[in-house]
Formats: C-alpha cells, sequence, structure tokens
C-alpha cells in the first residue's frame, strides 16, 4: 500500500526575516486586504467611490489614500494618470491568493478567533506578523528555545526594554508563551509560532518580483543571528521553498476562497457607534 504523500515542511530557520517584514509592510496598512478583496470581486477597473461603496464603514477619503499607496506599491494599476482615473489589481496584487489562504487556514486552525469575515480574518493574521524583529525573535526560539528574554535579546541584537515590548506583544499575539509564571521564567514558541513557516515561505515567495524594490539591509545582528541558526546562508532555500511551494499550492478561483459571502461584512472591530472613515 502507498504510503500517504507527506506535506512539505518549509523550515523556519531558511526564511529571510527582513525580506518577509518589507513584504508584510505592503500588505498590513489598515484595509487594504479590504480593498484587495473587492477590486478581486470586480476583476475589472473601478473607481475609488465604486469601492468606498462596498466598504461602507470606511471613508472615500480613506480608501482613495489606500488605494494610492497600493498602487505606489504594485498592488493595483490604473487605467492612466489622470485624476479619478480606476483602479484595477495589477499582477502582483493577483498573484496574493497563496498569501491569503495560508494566513487565512493557519488562523483557523490556531487562532480562537470564532467567526469573522475572511478579509477580516487575513488582516489580522497578516498583522500579527509584520512588527520589526517579530520574525528574528521567532527564529531564535524556534532554533534554540526554550529561552529568557535577554538572551533573545542578545541572540537578535536588541536592548533589554526592546525585547521584553517586543515579547509581550508577541505573546498578546498568540506566538509565544512563557514557560511558567514567575518573572524571568523562559519564552518559547506556541503552537501558533511553531506552524508559522508555511506563511513565512510564501510570503517570502510571494516577494521575490519585488526584491530590491523596497529592500533595506537587516541590522547586522538580526542577520548574523538568523543566518547562526538557520546553519546556511540565508536564502539559500528559496529555490527549493519556490518550487515546493508551486507543488503544494494550487491557485483558487478566488483571491479569498474560504469566503461564503460575495461582499465584506462589516468587521468585528467596527460597532454600530462607529463611524464611517474611523481607523481601527
Amino acid at each position: 500500500m502507498p504510503t500517504p504523500a507527506q506535506p512539505p515542511v518549509f523550515p523556519i530557520g531558511s526564511i529571510e526575516a527582513q525580506r518577509v517584514e518589507n513584504a508584510l509592510a505592503l500588505l498590513t496598512p489598515n484595509w487594504t486586504t479590504w480593498s484587495v478583496m473587492v477590486l478581486a470581486q470586480e476583476n475589472r477597473f473601478v473607481r475609488v467611490r465604486d469601492v468606498a461603496t462596498q466598504l461602507p464603514f470606511v471613508s472615500e477619503q480613506f480608501v482613495s489614500k489606500r488605494l494610492a499607496r497600493m498602487h505606489a506599491d504594485g498592488l493595483v494599476t490604473r487605467s492612466d494618470d489622470l485624476r479619478g482615473a480606476p483602479y484595477q489589481l495589477s499582477a502582483l496584487g493577483k498573484s496574493l491568493t497563496p498569501v491569503y489562504r495560508t494566513a487565512s487556514d493557519w488562523s483557523r486552525t490556531y487562532l480562537p478567533l470564532g467567526t469573522m469575515a475572511e478579509a477580516e480574518r487575513v488582516e489580522d493574521a497578516l498583522r500579527r506578523l509584520d512588527l520589526r524583529y517579530t520574525t528574528a525573535v521567532v527564529q531564535v526560539l524556534d532554533a534554540g528555545g526554550p529561552m529568557r528574554f535577554r538572551h533573545i535579546g542578545e541572540e537578535v541584537g536588541l536592548d533589554d526594554a526592546y525585547t521584553r515590548h517586543r515579547l509581550l506583544r508577541m505573546q498578546a499575539d498568540g506566538l509565544v508563551t512563557r514557560t511558567g509564571s514567575r518573572n524571568g521564567d523562559p519564552y518559547v514558541l506556541t503552537d501558533a509560532g511553531q506552524a508559522l513557516g508555511a506563511v513565512y515561505a510564501t510570503v517570502e515567495h510571494w516577494s521575490e518580483p519585488i526584491t530590491g524594490r523596497r529592500s533595506s539591509p537587516a541590522p547586522r545582528s538580526v542577520a548574523a543571528a538568523t543566518q547562526t541558526h538557520a546553519g546556511v546562508p540565508l536564502g539559500a532555500d528559496d529555490a527549493r521553498t519556490a518550487a515546493a511551494l508551486r507543488r503544494s499550492t494550487t491557485a483558487p478561483t478566488s483571491l479569498f476562497s474560504h469566503a461564503p459571502q460575495p461582499q465584506p461584512r462589516v468587521p468585528a472591530a467596527v460597532t454600530a457607534q462607529s463611524f464611517p472613515g474611523r481607523g481601527r
């Protein structure tokens, strides 16, 4: 009897932390995912007011600014350079399918969030990962945990105050936890943190066409720490990871393959008392 095929494994240590953070910086500004969702559903050039109509919990002025930022980042294209020209997803924006699906699957499996709009789930998942040095901390703990916060800071190259602040946020986001209740007990990755390999690999693979456009050199200490724990130079597994992603991922018919409804619904973060234009 043939052995069932095992899902591909994406080592967290092989991920280039700065590259992932640069890519996430393009995807995590407020309402970016929602705007991508609307444009994906329309699959044509759409004016700002038409996008805003489908996002009634955001002001048209904010949608205009968000689309302009997405245009500068290469996620959307315009029919021309005239004021008010309509927008459409670019090839780069359309290629977000694996990123959104992997982030959504990770969230559904490991985060106790309950029922929520698909765009909100994806945006929430990506926002948990985009803060500076989060990826490097995940790599250090994946390779050498459990570790005390001071040792984590030494590995990543951060002072005690910054390390503590980053770990508290990561703990609130469900990525790390302490091994005990006493002050100073070591940190370890949660199940959600340990399962980030596929998410990171998918984001890194998606970013290949834009490598260098927004790149900035990683701080020396962070690069050294991630290289040491990976055991190989950063990026050495890029070809293997990309090939594995192509084998393991089939493109769905929609960027939001899990979404049961054609239109976004009001996100949980926006209450009945909220007014259009209020950020989250």
